[in-house]
């Protein structure tokens, strides 16, 4: 038997920018890009939890074929994880797909984040250039692990800083990541020890929990004094710069949640 988790309590992807080769959402924090099964161990139903794929399909059946794993991730050039919002590209046309793959195979394509950290970066502006490999017996990344590691530059600019739980502050960061290995910018972040606000997998347990602390009702609140309440991860894909097929500079923006706009 099979069940689906349709996009209850969570707000769709919007279109912020669409022409005959691309699409460009706004992807919410929450939204799987492409499916992930679950199986229930006490019913054994599997659950398939709606996904960005879905709601695309669903209005551009057009891009079922595209892509160089179509039956999975059709038309998807990049991903986002699950929990971080924001601009996310995808072909309309095989030519588009391969255009745009190469574009960040090369790095051509500039990147810019949005994430709220704990504490304060002792370099206002600071570059993280540290290899990333896969931690043995597991799939998550760390800089200290050899194991299938991989060049990665991350940059980062301090933008504001801000007060939460019992004197303790948060950072909001310009993020630009140079290459693009999972987890980069998670990583990077929390091996400089200001993880990304909100990550369960990064983030040092106590302080991910201190920032929960004042957690409203209502997820996303912010109070009168603008101290930030979420639970969420605190990272979000603000822009993508580059050349388009027909040579324009393009650069397309994701505005912020809320969260993000103190």
């Amino acid at each position: 038997m099979l069940l689906y988790k349709m996009f209850e309590r969570m707000q769709e992807p919007r279109v912020i920018y669409e022409d005959e080769n691309f699409i460009a959402l706004n992807k919410p924090a929450g939204l799987l890009v492409h499916s992930q099964k679950i199986k229930s161990q006490k019913s054994k139903v599997k659950i398939e939890e709606a996904t960005l794929v879905d709601w695309l399909l669903d209005r551009y059946p057009g891009i079922k074929t595209i892509g160089d794993d179509p039956e999975t991730r059709p038309g998807i050039v990049h991903r986002l994880d699950r929990d971080t919002s924001g601009v996310l590209l995808v072909a309309k046309t095989q030519k588009s797909f391969e255009y745009l793959k190469s574009l960040f195979q090369k790095r051509e394509i500039k990147k810019t984040y949005l994430a709220w950290v704990l504490g304060v970066p002792k370099e206002k502006c600071g570059v993280i250039n540290t290899p990333i490999g896969i931690q043995s017996g597991s799939t998550k990344r760390s800089v200290r692990s050899a194991k299938m590691s991989k060049p990665a530059v991350t940059r980062y600019k301090v933008l504001q800083q801000r007060a939460y739980g019992k004197e303790q502050i948060a950072s909001l960061l310009e993020v630009m990541p140079e290459t693009g290995r999972t987890h980069q910018i998670r990583v990077h972040l929390a091996s400089i020890g200001h993880p990304v606000a909100g990550d369960p997998l990064y983030g040092r347990k106590l302080a991910v929990r201190s920032w929960q602390l004042g957690v409203s009702k209502k997820k996303n609140e912010l109070t009168t004094n603008h101290q930030l309440l979420t639970t969420r991860l605190m990272l979000h894909a603000l822009s993508v710069e580059f050349t388009a097929q027909d040579g324009k500079r393009l650069k397309i923006e994701a505005e912020p949640p809320p969260e993000f706009s103190l």
